[in-house]
């Protein structure tokens, strides 16, 4: 039994490029043969047919199993034309939406692939699953559009017996439009939307020794299963082997799209090697500038980001918000809980005049929450934040850390589900004030010359029991500093709105990295979310 992890529940031990890119054809014929399964060139030969191949979550858990228990072989890589296609010639490709797969099955979804190239030059093996029985998902060379010379030396029939990834459309926004709803895409990578949404924030099947001081290991989803949805079916299932030098796992994806798009997530990880810091349900995202951290970027725009904050819920009912920030060098937070209620990356803000990018739509971009599955012990939300002068850079990453060690020959299983939306469940406290907005200065007395260095805190608070209250009103400002040194803290209603805010001004040695908390309380009960915030002086 692995020590450290539970055994109840579902989170249960069963046994002893940068990353916006990752997010985002060819070869001749011969290098396009010799890339067939060995079955099709048995078919080129006459010769027969293999037997049906049947298919299930534990077949493929048990695949992976074994896999875990033999030496991790690197997968192959494209060849010839597709491995020299470049960004220029690689955005020249689209796939041909009059060849999505399941048109005319009265299907609610429909299926297009990503073209192999560019940054994605691993095969990416994905079938189709009819009645339990795998069902071969052939793409070639037309079933995509080559634009300018490229089409020239692309052959018209050329086979492509495994892509780059795919994306699932589905009538998200209007009844007569298929708009698309998830996209798997490079290493672990996935993304989805929510009605309404434009694509921000992304998840990953998995984060293994990320900014732990070595190099990191990005698992690869390298092979899909996809059940063929049932007509009329509002939900699709699909699933995916995952690889790498240290860990080998089957996932299961459940997901329905709608205004928050769900996806249930049950993951079985099998490990090759220790691994020193395990990451589940990562999360990845982009924040460059903000209200709370403008750093020295001339920028038109008042806020760049995909997600403004961390959220994490408890059970008992606590919601703490965790402003992001663009560090001036590498930064950790470790946010310690037992089996929280829910966790995530969270855009808050949805006024167009918050970010003014009428291209990027920042105010569009989806929040994504993590809901656990049964009892995931103790352990930590981590949040690592990059220093990026490129809003093209994701620098954010969340995930859980559980509890204790992760040791060769481990099996685990965890299931949880993902929220992709405009407000999903868990994307703030619904009974307490919710925090609208933090605001970071310099300290002291506007209009004079200060001769300190103190750092000024500026949270606003609405909602729950503070909108109703006078001014008056007897409440006490809760603060703390670990690093540093509370110098003054202020709470007052503001004039004319239902907002409170808190000003607290803060002094830190040179250097310093100071963890702030605060919240509101009052009539002997919590009135506010938590703030958190961590601030390092240079």
């Amino acid at each position: 039994m692995t020590e450290g992890f539970p055994t109840s529940g579902r989170w249960t031990a069963v046994a002893n490029v940068t990353r916006r890119k990752a997010l985002g054809g060819l070869a001749c014929s011969v290098a396009a043969a010799a890339l067939l399964p060995s079955h099709a060139l048995a078919q080129q030969d006459m010769s027969p047919l293999p037997e049906p191949e049947t298919f299930s979550f534990d077949i493929l858990a048990e695949r992976m199993r074994a896999r875990a228990v033999g030496a991790y072989i690197p997968a192959a890589q494209h060849e010839g034309l597709i491995a020299g296609l470049d960004y220029d010639a690689y955005r020249r490709i689209r796939f041909r939406p009059d060849h999505a797969r399941w048109q005319g099955e009265g299907s609610f979804f429909r299926l297009h692939a990503f073209h192999p190239g560019w940054l994605f030059k691993t095969p990416v093996a994905v079938h189709e699953v009819v009645d339990g029985v795998v069902q071969p998902m052939g793409f070639s060379a037309e079933d995509f559009e080559y634009e300018g010379t490229l089409a020239d030396r692309v052959p018209a029939d050329m086979a492509l017996p495994t892509v780059a990834g795919f994306r699932l459309h589905a009538p998200l926004n209007r009844a007569d439009i298929f708009d698309e709803v998830v996209a798997f895409l490079g290493a672990s990578y996935f993304r989805a939307l929510g009605r309404g949404n434009v694509y921000g924030i992304s998840a990953r099947g998995l984060a293994v020794n990320t900014a732990i001081g070595g190099p990191e290991e990005f698992p690869l989803f390298s092979e899909f299963w996809i059940e063929r949805p049932a007509p009329g079916a509002t939900a699709v299932t699909l699933f995916a082997a995952l690889d790498s030098p240290s860990v080998t796992g089957a996932y299961r994806f459940e997901i329905v799209p709608g205004e928050t798009t769900v996806m249930e997530v049950t993951a079985r990880l099998f490990l090759r090697e220790d691994v020193a810091q395990l990451g589940v349900a990562p999360l990845t995202s982009m924040y460059l500038l903000g209200d709370n951290d403008r750093g020295a970027f001339d920028d038109f725009r008042p806020r760049v980001h995909d997600s403004e904050a961390l959220v994490l819920n408890t059970r008992s009912g606590d919601t703490y918000i965790r402003p992001l920030n663009n560090p001036p060098r590498l930064a950790s937070s470790y946010l310690g809980a037992r089996n929280p209620a829910s966790f995530g990356l969270i855009q808050r803000d949805r006024a167009f005049d918050s970010y003014l990018d009428a291209g990027a739509h920042y105010e569009l971009r989806p929040s994504l929450i993590v809901e656990p599955l049964g009892d995931w012990g103790k352990g930590s939300v981590r949040l690592v934040e990059i220093p990026s002068d490129l809003e093209g850079n994701d620098n954010i990453v969340a995930f859980w850390v559980p509890e204790g060690k992760v040791r060769r020959g481990d099996a685990l299983e965890v299931a949880y589900r993902l929220h992709w939306g405009m407000t999903p469940p868990g994307d703030g406290c619904v009974e307490r004030a919710r925090i609208v907005r933090t605001r970071v200065g310099k300290g002291g007395v506007a209009g004079v010359r200060n001769v300190h260095d103190r750092r000024k805190f500026v949270i606003d608070f609405e909602g729950g029991t503070l909108s109703g209250l006078p001014a008056d009103a007897k409440l006490e400002p809760e603060v703390h500093a670990g690093g540093g040194e509370i110098v003054e803290t202020v709470l007052s209603r503001v004039s004319g709105t239902n907002k409170w805010r808190l000003v607290i001004e803060a002094s830190a040695p040179d250097g310093g990295l100071v963890e702030l908390r605060a919240g509101i309380t009052g009539f002997g009960r919590d009135l506010s979310e938590t703030w958190l915030y961590q601030w390092i002086k240079e």
